[in-house]
C-alpha cells in the first residue's frame, strides 16, 4: 500500500491532506499510516502462512505505543531490546508469552524483570549471559527460556553498520561454538533451552543470504531436536528490506517465503519472526518547513526546520530518503536539504535534485516510519517532534510535540526564570 500519494498536486496521508496535519499540528511532525502497517503485517503473515509464524514486531524500528498497539491488533508478538521496551510493550497490551527479548547488554535488572513477566525467551548472545539469566532466575525461583543467537558468518550485502550476521560482528556465537555453549547452558540450573535464533543483518533486499544462514543452522536444529526435549522454537530475526529509492529492487513477502518456507518445514520447529522497517519504513513520512534558501559561490542549500536529531539515518548511514514537495511542483533545484543543528553531517539528502521550494514551503521526507522518531533526539536543546497516526479520513496525534519546558524537565538547576512557550517551526 502506497499511503502517500499526491491528489489534485497536493500530497495525502491515506484519505487526509498532509497540509492540513502540518497547519494544526506544526512542523518537524512525523506522520504515519496505520492502513499501510496492517497492510504490510497482513503480506508478511499471508506469504507465510504454511508455517504459521509468530511474526514478533521488532519495536526498536518505532516505539510509538500506537504503532504498538497496531501490530497487537494484528495479532503480532514483539521483539524488544530492553527492559524500557518491555514496559512499553507491556503497557501497550502485550502477552508475555508472545515476547522475545534480544540485545547484547541485558542488566540484571532487565533479566529479572522479563523473567518476572515471564516472556517466551531470551535471545542469548553470549555464555556469560546465560550464566547471569541462569543466576536470576534461580534468585526468583523461576524457569527462563534461552534461544543462544547462532552467528551464521552471512554477508547480508548491506551497510557495515546494520550487517549483524557476519563473525567480526559483536552478535551472537559462532556454528561450532553456539552448539557447545547449548550444551553447556542446558545444564545452568533453571534454564530451558527453548530455541536458536539466528539474525543476518537489517535492510537485506535479496533472499539468498537468509537461505545461506538456514542452511547452515539447519543441521543443528535437527541435532538440538535429539538433544533437548524443552527444543521447539526456530527464530528467524527480521531484515527484510524496503524501497528507499525509486530504482531499487524490493523484495517481496512471497519471494522470502517461497524460498524459505521449505527449509523450515523440513525443521518441523515453531517458528519466530522479528520483522521492524518492513512493516513500519515505508508507512510514515517526516514534514518539515523551509526556513530559508541560502546560495554560496558552489552550492545551493534548503534549509528546514528538521535536521539530524529528528531523522539521523543520513548523518549515520548516508541513508537515501526521497523528498516530495507536500504542494507538487515540477521544478527542480539542486542541492542540498540540511536542517538546523550545528554539526556539517546535519543532512537530509547532498547534491541531489530537489523540489524547488520556497521559505513557508512544506517538504515531506519519505520512508521514515522506521529508525526515525525512535532514534530521535534532544541534540542542540531541540525539543523532539510530534507524531500523528492516520487511518482513513480521520487521524490522531499519538504523540504531543515536546515544549522547551520538557527538555529540562528531571534536571536539577537553580535558574528561577519561566520558561517561554515554544511556538510550531512552521514560518
Amino acid at each position: 500500500m502506497n499511503a502517500f500519494r499526491y491528489r489534485r498536486n497536493t500530497l495525502y496521508a491515506e484519505n487526509v491532506a498532509v497540509r492540513d496535519i502540518a497547519a494544526k499540528a506544526g512542523t518537524p511532525l512525523y506522520i504515519y499510516s496505520k492502513g499501510h502497517f496492517s497492510g504490510q503485517f497482513s503480506a508478511l503473515a499471508g506469504a507465510m502462512a504454511k508455517v504459521r509464524p509468530l511474526i514478533c514486531y521488532s519495536v526498536k524500528a518505532n516505539s510509538n505505543a500506537a504503532v504498538i498497539k497496531t501490530f497487537l491488533d494484528e495479532g503480532a508478538g514483539v521483539d524488544i531490546v530492553s527492559g524500557g521496551e518491555l514496559a512499553r510493550v507491556l503497557n501497550a497490551g502485550a502477552v508475555p508469552s508472545r515476547i522475545v527479548f534480544a540485545g547484547v547488554g541485558k542488566t540484571t535488572d532487565e533479566i529479572e524483570y522479563a523473567i518476572r513477566e515471564n516472556i517466551l525467551f531470551f535471545t542469548v548472545e553470549s555464555e556469560p549471559e546465560a550464566m547471569r539469566i541462569s543466576a536470576c532466575a534461580r534468585k526468583l525461583g523461576k524457569k527462563a527460556r534461552i534461544a543462544f543467537r547462532v552467528n551464521p558468518d552471512v554477508d547480508p550485502s548491506t551497510h557495515k553498520y546494520i550487517a549483524t550476521g557476519r563473525k567480526e560482528n559483536k552478535f551472537g556465537l559462532d556454528i561450532e561454538r553456539v552448539i557447545k555453549a547449548s550444551e553447556w547452558g542446558a545444564k545452568l540450573p533453571n534454564i530451558e533451552i527453548a530455541g536458536l535464533h539466528m539474525h543476518v543483518g537489517s535492510q537485506v533486499l535479496s533472499v539468498q543470504p537468509f537461505l545461506q544462514a538456514l542452511e547452515k543452522v539447519k543441521s543443528i536444529c535437527a541435532y538440538f531436536q535429539s538433544r533437548f526435549k524443552t527444543f521447539r522454537y526456530l527464530d528467524i530475526g527480521g531484515g527484510i528490506g524496503i524501497r528507499y529509492r525509486q530504482d531499487q529492487p524490493e523484495l517481496s513477502p512471497e519471494l522470502y517465503a517461497k524460498t524459505l518456507v521449505p527449509l523450515i518445514k523440513e525443521t518441523g520447529l515453531s517458528v519466530v519472526m522479528e520483522p521492524g522497517r518492513f512493516l513500519v519504513g515505508n508507512g510514515g513520512i517526516l514534514v518539515c518547513c523551509v526556513q530559508y534558501i541560502k546560495e554560496s559561490t558552489s552550492k545551493k542549500f534548503i534549509i528546514v526546520d528538521a535536521g539530524m536529531n529528528d531523522l539521523l539515518r543520513p548523518s549515520l548511514y548516508d541513508a537515501h530518503h526521497e523528498v516530495l514537495a507536500v504542494e507538487e511542483t515540477g521544478d527542480i533545484l539542486h542541492g542540498d536539504l540540511v536542517g538546523p543543528v550545528c554539526e556539517s553531517g546535519d543532512f537530509i539528502a547532498k547534491d541531489r535534485n530537489l523540489p524547488a521550494a520556497k521559505e513557508g514551503d512544506l517538504l515531506a521526507i519519505q520512508s521514515a516510519g522506521a529508525y526515525g522518531f525512535s532514534m530521535s533526539s534532544n541534540y542542540n536543546s531541540r525539543p523532539r517532534a510530534a507524531e500523528v497516526m492516520v487511518d482513513g479520513d480521520k487521524w490522531f496525534i499519538i504523540r504531543q510535540r515536546e515544549t522547551l519546558k520538557d527538555l529540562i524537565a528531571g534536571e536539577v538547576g537553580t535558574g528561577k526564570r519561566p520558561v517561554a512557550k515554544k511556538k510550531s517551526g512552521r514560518k
